[in-house]
């Protein structure tokens, strides 16, 4: 990230990504990583197969020992971050990442 990487400016304590699966997907639970280490993963283990489009809410305060005033990476990823798995089949759309109250 290059510009507002002070994820705390302006009183933001929220993530909010929009994401929609399909019912045809392999099954997996999603995750979002910041600054390649502080990761929170989605409560529903089959959000890859969550048809139309979905609203995950993520309290900054969940990313345990990330620098909030200085985040230089975003990461949305599938499974379980650091233990790749092969065999996963699907597509995935992800909108609107965005900060806010």
């Amino acid at each position: 990230l290059t510009y507002s990487r002070d994820w705390t400016a302006g009183g933001v304590t929220k993530l909010y990504l929009w994401f929609r699966g399909t019912p045809t997907n392999t099954a997996d639970r999603m995750f979002i990583a910041l600054n390649g280490s502080a990761v929170v993963y989605h409560g529903d283990a089959s959000a890859t197969q969550a048809a139309g489009w979905n609203r995950w809410v993520i309290d900054l305060q969940d990313f345990a020992g990330v620098n909030l005033t200085n985040v230089n990476t975003i990461t949305i990823g599938i499974g379980t971050k650091g233990n790749p798995a092969a065999g996963g089949a699907g597509q995935m759309y992800f909108d609107d990442i965005r900060l806010g109250r």
